[in-house]
This record gives structure tokens, C-alpha cells and sequence, in this order.
């Protein structure tokens, strides 16, 4: 966020509702508009946002969203100050499109954040690096200290700043309450008009049931209705398609995209985004995964332990300059994980297994990704829920979770 600041002449902070977007911003902020909660500092921008403007910088605007014009007035006070560092902007949700604004092009500089990884929350002492395995670095072999019962409560409680050291029946009644804001009263305030809690409720769950796999909305949406008796509502495609769009804005929805490399055939591959939240305790809470029912449905709780190294990944992965995608070929003959890439085009890539008895498809899987991509990859590794860290044979890591770090 430092190197935005000094670049740019604001900077806006993005992501979900709870995960400290506006704790962090006050640590480099040296003034503040909270628009959530001052009733004179709507009025001001109501009358003329430039009246909110003026302060010492960077200047912290909370909650930017709820007063839409700031934006174009932030803008026009960057150009007409030619100073960097003016301005913090952060924001549960990106107003909708229908919204007239200019673009931030060369004046905001943007920051995706999300909830805690396992290392932010201290849980873990990393010792292989995102950004080594990007350089080609060969991980050094190590030991986690991390069981899978750990990992079954930190996908309960996730990286929420607010339960860190919480206990899981805490965690439980906080992501009851939140998921009960969101599907009763802040997803009709980010779209714009009425929603039907019960039918966007249906949404998510059918969504969480999917989580980590690369579904359709079509998908989603049948799920839906086969969770329902005939005679109850169900959320239709043309309903579902304001819910997405809405939970997309509330980064509720964090997907990953499909990866598009220069590939030695000619196969088709699979566009459809992999499916994920912004928090693996939310999909696990939609579910009513606690950890004893995790362990007595092992396949769901592969796919939410993806989701977890998903959302870890893909943290470590922004540190280092690059992005988070899957791989899936249409015919699904072969699929991967995750892969990452640089600008540059160095990618690694990423297999997931919670257990280790299937290592060596999860490599196999990798090694006839790396034969298919005309550029070789940096490093290939498998991500587990296992306790060692090392290199086999056929140069692929073996990494726990619970060893990795940025």
C-alpha cells in the first residue's frame, strides 16, 4: 500500500465486509471521514463532496461507496494538487455501473484485501516462499507443526481480524450474524432494490456447494431448486444473475479465473471461473461444516480445503506480482488446482491433496500440464494437509500448508 501511495495520488482499499480494511488504512491515515457513521459528513457531501476533502494526508474516506460522488471529487482534487499520497479511499462494495463516475486511471492506485492467511494469523512459521517457488527456487525440506484437526478449525473460524484466537462456537455465531446481514438486509442496499432473503439464501448455499469447483451459474441455480420441495420458491437464472453481480460488488464472491496459456495442442479448455468466497468460513458456515462433520464427509471437506489454500495462494501469490487461475480442459482429461503467473509469463503450478495417498496422481497431473504449456513452468508443486515438506524424485515439492508463506 506504501509503494501505491507514494506512486499515486490516492489509493482505494477493496474487500469484504470484516476482513480490516479500515484498521489498516488508519495506520498510514493522518485524518479521517467515517461516511458510515458521521451524519454530518453525508450531509456535506450531499450539499458538495469537495466540503469532506480537506484534512491532513493522506486523508482516510470510509465507506466511499455510500456516497458515490466523492469519487469524481477525489479525482478532480488529485489533478488539481499534483501530489501523491493524498488520499484513502475504502469500501465493503463497488457502487454499481449504473453509477456515473469518470475513470481513476493515473490517479488511484487499487489494493485488493482479504481476510487473514494462516501465516498473517500466526498460526503457521512459513519457511517456503510463493515468491521462491516463482523464481525457481527449490523449497527447503521442513516439518509442519500444523495437524489436519488445525486445519479444520481455521477453515471454521477463517481469517477474520475479529476472531483471531477464537474459539469455534464464537466463530459460529459471528458468521451466523454476518451471513444473516448479508442475505436480509446488504445485498438489497448494494443492488439497488428488494431481494428475496429466502431465494438469495438458496444462492449462496447452492453456491457453497460448489465451492473450488468450476460450476455454472446454470449449475448453481439447479442446485438450487433441487434443495427445495416442488412446491417452494427457487431462484430462477434470470433472478440469480443480480445476486451474483451483487455479491460480486461485496467481494462475498472471490473467483478464480480460468488460465489461458499458450498450449502445444489444440485443446479446448474450460473459461467457467473456479468457484470460491472471500472467506473458506463462509462456504463452511453456509454448509453447517463444523470440524467433527468435516471429518465425517472427507470429499467436502477437500473441496473447502482448497478453498483455503485457494485463499492463501492467492494472497502470497499478489505479494509477490503475480495472479491466481485454474486449469481445466473441456473434455476435463486433465485439470489443475491452481497455477500462477507473473507478467513476465513464469508460472507454477499447484495440485492440492489433503492426504498424500494420492501424490502421485496429483504430480502426474502436473508434470502432463508442464508437457502441454509451451513455456516450462518455474516450479510444480502439491499443497497438503500432511506434516512433511520435500522434493521428490520426479522434481515435485510436497508442501504443507502450514509451511507456506509469501
Amino acid at each position: 500500500m506504501y509503494r501505491q501511495l507514494d506512486a499515486m495520488g490516492a489509493v482505494l482499499i477493496e474487500g469484504v465486509k470484516g476482513c480490516g480494511k479500515t484498521a489498516t488504512a488508519r495506520q498510514i491515515a493522518a485524518s479521517e471521514v467515517l461516511l458510515d457513521s458521521d451524519p454530518s459528513a453525508a450531509m456535506a457531501v450531499d450539499l458538495d463532496p469537495r466540503l469532506v476533502l480537506n484534512g491532513d494526508s493522506p486523508r482516510l474516506l470510509d465507506e466511499w461507496q455510500r456516497a458515490p460522488r466523492i469519487w469524481d471529487a477525489v479525482r478532480r482534487a488529485v489533478d488539481d494538487r499534483r501530489l501523491t499520497g493524498q488520499f484513502v479511499l475504502t469500501g465493503s462494495a463497488t457502487p454499481s455501473d449504473d453509477v456515473p463516475r469518470h475513470s481513476g486511471a493515473g490517479r488511484f492506485g487499487i489494493v485488493q484485501m482479504r481476510t487473514m492467511t494462516l501465516a498473517e494469523k500466526q498460526a503457521t512459521t512459513p519457511t517456503v516462499s510463493v515468491g521462491g517457488l516463482l523464481a525457481g527456487d527449490t523449497p527447503p525440506p521442513d516439518r509442519s507443526s500444523l495437524e489436519v484437526r488445525d486445519y479444520l478449525h481455521h477453515l471454521a473460524v477463517g481469517g477474520w481480524p475479529g476472531l483471531v484466537g477464537a474459539d469455534e462456537t464464537t466463530a459460529r455465531t459471528f458468521l451466523d450474524g454476518y451471513l444473516d446481514m448479508i442475505i436480509e438486509h446488504d445485498i438489497a442496499e448494494v443492488s439497488g432494490s428488494p431481494r428475496n432473503p429466502r431465494l438469495v439464501g438458496r444462492f449462496l448455499h447452492a453456491y457453497a456447494q460448489l465451492i473450488s469447483q468450476p460450476a455454472t451459474i446454470s449449475t448453481i441455480v439447479r442446485r438450487a431448486r433441487d434443495d427445495v420441495d416442488e412446491d417452494t420458491r427457487a431462484p430462477s437464472r434470470y433472478v440469480a444473475d443480480p445476486y451474483l453481480d451483487a455479491l460480486r460488488r461485496m467481494k462475498i464472491i472471490d473467483e478464480v479465473p480460468a488460465w489461458e496459456p499458450a498450449v502445444r495442442s489444440s485443446k479446448r479448455l474450460t473459461m467457467t471461473p473456479k468457484r470460491q468466497l472471500g472467506d473458506p468460513s463462509l462456504a463452511a458456515s453456509l454448509l453447517q461444516m463444523s470440524p467433527a462433520r468435516m471429518l465425517t464427509d472427507l470429499e467436502t471437506t477437500g473441496f473447502l480445503f482448497e478453498s483455503l489454500v485457494g485463499h492463501d495462494l492467492r494472497t502470497y501469490a499478489e505479494a509477490a506480482g503475480a495472479s491466481l487461475f485454474h486449469y481445466r480442459e473441456h473434455d476435463a482429461r486433465l485439470e489443475v488446482d491452481f497455477v500462477l503467473e507473473t507478467r513476465d509469463g513464469d508460472w507454477v503450478g499447484i495440485e492440492v491433496k489433503m492426504g498424500e495417498s494420492e501424490l502421485d496422481k496429483a504430480a502426474a497431473s502436473l508434470t502432463r500440464l508442464a508437457e502441454r504449456v509451451a513455456r516450462q513452468p518455474k516450479a510444480l508443486a502439491v499443497i497438503t494437509a500432511g506434516s512433511l515438506a520435500y522434493t521428490r524424485d520426479d522434481g515435485v515439492h510436497v508442501v504443507p500448508l502450514g509451511c507456506l508463506g509469501a
